[in-house]
Parts: structure tokens; C-alpha cells; sequence
């Protein structure tokens, strides 16, 4: 199957070409200004060190989108989801985690963003 041509990267005046959003010169630039300025100071406390061996390991135990699984599909995961959200009193337990892929994470989200409104 073939790939998807590559992008030039987003990031200003960046000429090189990628598969996602940034080239790799610029991914990690761009994470950190991210977290730096558009992101809640607060979830950088909660997504800490820890929370990034939990998301490794549960991602291992499920590299497969569980969403997707149900629907039939085979997808690899990228995200790990928690189906209580912190913010409401939810953990890191393993039973309040959901691996899902991209798609999937950002539809249950805007799903909750819309439910809040």
C-alpha cells in the first residue's frame, strides 16, 4: 500500500518535508512551546515523568486501538485516554485507561468538549 506524500514541516520557515506535523529538527521545539504557553500550567503537574511510564507500559499491553478493535479494525494506538478524566477525580489506574489512536482520542474528546458546553 502506499504511503501519503510527504508535508513541508508547520513550523515557520521550515523547508524540509514530513509525515506529521513537524520535521524532526522541530518536533521537540514545537512541543515545548506548546506546553509553555498554550497548554494549562496545571496538566504539566499531572502529566508528569510518571504519567509518561504509565502511558508507555499501558500502551505496550495495547498497541491496538480498543475503539477501533470493537469496530473490527486493526489500528495501532497512539494515545492513551482516560475514560474518567483526571479533572472529574479519575486515576491513572489501568481500569480508567483506554488505548485509542489519534482519531479516535480527538472525537471523544471534542464529544466531551460539546457535553460540557
Amino acid at each position: 500500500m502506499p504511503h501519503k506524500p510527504k508535508k513541508p514541516c508547520a513550523f515557520p520557515g521550515c523547508p524540509n518535508l514530513t509525515d506529521g506535523r513537524y520535521c524532526e529538527a522541530h518536533a521537540s521545539q514545537a512541543n515545548r512551546e506548546y506546553n509553555r504557553y498554550r497548554r494549562d500550567p496545571d496538566s504539566n503537574k499531572i502529566y508528569g515523568r510518571r504519567w509518561k511510564t504509565i502511558r508507555a507500559l499501558y500502551l505496550s499491553k495495547h498497541p491496538l486501538c480498543e475503539r477501533c478493535l470493537k469496530a473490527g479494525r486493526y489500528v495501532p494506538a497512539e494515545e492513551v485516554h482516560h475514560i474518567k478524566p483526571i479533572a472529574e477525580g479519575g486515576t491513572h489506574e489501568e481500569s480508567n485507561l483506554m488505548s485509542l489512536c489519534k482519531s479516535c482520542h480527538s472525537a471523544i474528546t471534542i464529544a466531551a468538549e460539546n457535553r460540557r458546553r
